[in-house]
């Protein structure tokens, strides 16, 4: 027998209001059929089983309150070949009703409570385990996050339910967990209530299983055979199951027809819909053969280290960080000509000599007069931590795919220097052999899009960072001059992005401004330099 546990139904949801059982004790439910609507301060929403079997027992009746994280109903999945003397009857005594997913514990003055993983988004059933923020052994307090996962929509942090001690995690870091199975074990302090309080609060459980018993419903049960009592206007009636499917394939379940009840749409429905060739109104009406035949000579490639790493980075970036973007134009004729000059210079030190030593040489005198671009806020938003060395990143397109390796203390750096080191992390690169050290400790970032072609982006903040900038190419654009004259100018689109949970629009396009001077009048750096 299982128990189902009514997950997380919503942000902020606790308990929900039992509207109506679409099936009765006895009855055989497929996987992903409908089993109960119910009713939370939000919305009308339908719990379907998540497993084949057979409901021998319904814990409530209409009209009662259900528990977030409580048992819902009681399924004796297909796959169960225990004997029919183990099948508990829907009239148990109070006594023999279970608390919810709880083990002894060898403390006396404690049991064992096992956190099942709650729906954490809608169509999310796994998610990545990224970090463990509490051990096996160690005390936790009611709320205090326990683990950090990461589906593929955002990184979402697991606070603990009660206080106790955690006792076992069920999944390493890096490994899948499943929605609605265990997640961890957590020794929970009894109080002095003890047993007799969690069969107390099950009284309704019984009371539901025996008001049940005397509903009868015809057998042999098919998902659509009972008629939700609402119907949302405009909204097909359907499992989230067959939602996903039909979304999965390109359909629109109002070209579906249906042959469930009250118009429902089931599995079966969309199966015929793919095999008969009707689509939806978000598919083409029609594929050339072509086409079908390039989608069938497909392959999936798994990601590089480095492009999970990049994934969980930027999915951790736009998902924790309040991004706002400021755009300008740089002219850059000034640094042209000074770089011409100097070529001859770097030659001889056998350095190739490009613009980026110097963005990143003005990007460090500008850290020196706003601090707060060179720092970090801490988890809890709280305080801010500078940096006094201004270690700057800047993204290169290696073989393992994108890495920002950053330049350490570059407010030590001449531009040689700069451009040295440059030139040692892009050979790397390209080898695929960038070390850790080039790649941990940045403060700050430049993306380069114009050495591509790109002509501007809107890039995403290197977290825990608060700030980037990404460079265009060089175009030839007319501008006037002071004396209204059309003139041809060098010009590159620069476009930053910053977080606004600590930094301001004001600030960022004074930042901007000083930065910009710097390089459009690129002598103005020699008296910064050190």
């Amino acid at each position: 027998m299982t128990d189902f546990i009514l997950p997380d139904i919503g942000e902020g949801v606790v308990e929900c209001e039992l509207l109506e059982w679409l099936v009765s004790e006895g009855d055989t439910v497929e996987e992903d059929q409908p089993v109960a609507e119910v009713m939370t301060d939000k919305a009308t929403v339908q719990i379907p089983a998540i497993h084949s079997g057979v409901i021998t027992r319904l814990y409530y009746k209409p009209g009662d309150i259900a528990k977030v994280h409580a048992p819902l109903f009681e399924l004796k999945p297909a796959n169960d070949d225990s004997g029919a003397s183990q099948q508990q009857t829907p009239d148990v005594p109070k006594a023999d009703v279970k608390a919810p997913e709880t083990q002894p514990s060898d403390n006396a003055g404690s049991a064992v409570e096992t956190f099942i993983l709650p729906d954490i988004g809608e169509g999310i059933v796994e998610c990545e385990i990224v970090k463990w923020h509490i051990d096996a052994g160690e005390f936790v307090a009611e709320d205090d996050v326990v683990v950090e996962v990461m589906t593929d929509k955002a990184v979402v942090e697991i606070p603990a339910k009660h206080a106790g001690t955690l006792v076992k995690h069920y999944h390493e870091v890096g490994q899948i967990a499943k929605v609605h199975e265990p997640l961890f074990d957590l020794a929970v302090e009894q109080e002095g209530a003890g047993v007799g309080a969690t069969t107390a609060s099950n009284e309704n459980a019984v009371q539901a299983s025996q008001s049940a018993a005397g509903n009868t419903v015809p057998a042999g049960f098919q998902e659509g055979g009972f008629e939700p009592p609402k119907v949302i206007e405009g909204r097909v009636p359907a499992s989230p199951a067959v939602r996903r499917l039909a979304k999965e394939n390109n359909l629109a379940l109002q070209d579906i027809t249906p042959t469930g009840k009250k118009g429902r749409v089931l599995k079966q429905d969309v199966l015929n819909a793919l095999q008969q060739g009707q689509q939806g109104s978000a598919q083409t009406t029609s594929q050339p053969e072509s086409t079908a035949a390039s989608e069938q000579a497909s392959h999936t490639v798994p990601l590089t280290p480095v492009q999970k790493a990049m994934a969980k980075q930027m999915v951790r970036s736009v998902s924790t960080i309040p991004h706002f973007t400021v755009s300008d134009e740089l002219v850059m004729d000034p640094l042209i000509a000074l770089k011409a000059s100097l070529k001859a210079q770097f030659a001889d030190a056998d350095i190739k000599l490009t613009f980026m030593p110097f963005f990143i040489k003005a990007l460090s005198l500008c850290l020196t007069e706003f601090p707060q671009f060179n720092a970090r806020l801490s988890e809890d938003g709280n305080a801010m931590t500078y940096f006094d060395d201004h270690n700057i990143g800047f993204a290169v397109d290696s073989s393992a795919g994108l890495l920002v390796p950053n330049i350490k203390q570059v407010q030590n750096l001449s531009v040689l220097e700069i451009a040295e080191a440059m030139q040692r992390i892009v050979a790397d690169a390209k080898r695929g052999k960038v070390s850790s050290s080039d790649l941990k400790g940045g403060t700050i970032s430049i993306s380069n899009v114009g050495v591509l072609g790109g002509t501007t982006a809107t890039p995403i903040i290197n977290y825990p960072e608060l700030a980037i900038v990404a460079l265009g190419k060089i175009q030839q654009l007319p501008r006037f001059d002071d004396q209204q004259q059309v003139i041809s100018q060098s010009v590159m689109q620069v476009s930053w992005s910053a977080d606004h949970r600590v930094i301001d629009g004001a600030t960022m396009v004074r930042f901007n401004n000083v930065w910009l001077d710097y390089l459009s009048n690129p002598l103005k750096m020699l008296s910064k330099l050190r």
